[in-house]
């Protein structure tokens, strides 16, 4: 593309900010400025001492983006992801049932389409926080593979609604984290 201002130094250029309008068609940037918000309410109670936090819920792409906070120990949940996930552990550790590694605070982890795992949190876990991005849903399974449930991002949506609503929010408050 043909420099528009022959004048202007290679710096000055680096740092100028695109000139044209954004795709009149795109979606607005979602900016979460509280990952780990002060208001308790943010958080989506999901089961006993289990909570999410939701940051972002792609209803178009089929994905959501939220921190899971678990203040218990024992197992959480049996689960098959037909798509990848991935997880950051910001807080504590976890691990699954089906693999000998743990995932630990700083820790990465990848879960490839298909697999099927136990989630446990052990004793002396006093408090798990973890980013997983979730592309498409969770079945939930018994030991032999039976399904007894699911989420995806629309249960996601619907959950934090009913509770946003209930704790006084509103029930537009999951808007935000919409796209």
């Amino acid at each position: 593309m043909e420099q528009k201002d022959k004048n202007l130094d290679t710096e000055t250029l680096r740092r100028m900010p695109y000139q044209f309008s954004q795709p009149s068609e795109m979606v607005p940037d979602l900016v979460v400025s509280q990952a780990m918000p002060e208001d308790p309410r943010i958080w989506v109670p999901q089961a006993e001492n289990v909570w999410f936090r939701p940051l972002c819920l792609n209803r178009s792409a089929g994905y959501w983006v939220n921190l899971l906070k678990v203040r218990k120990s024992g197992v959480l949940s049996r689960h098959r992801h037909p798509a990848p996930v991935h997880a950051y552990v910001i807080k504590g550790r976890w691990r699954y049932l089906e693999h000998d590694w743990e995932a630990v605070e700083g820790g990465y982890v990848f879960e490839p389409p298909g697999e099927t795992h136990t989630l446990v949190v052990d004793e002396d876990v006093e408090e798990m926080i973890t980013l997983f991005q979730v592309n498409g849903c969770m079945y939930y399974v018994d030991p032999w593979g039976a399904n007894v449930g699911f989420e995806d991002v629309f249960t996601k949506i619907d959950m934090c609604r009913k509770h946003y609503e209930s704790c006084g929010l509103g029930a537009d408050f999951v808007d935000r984290f919409i796209r």
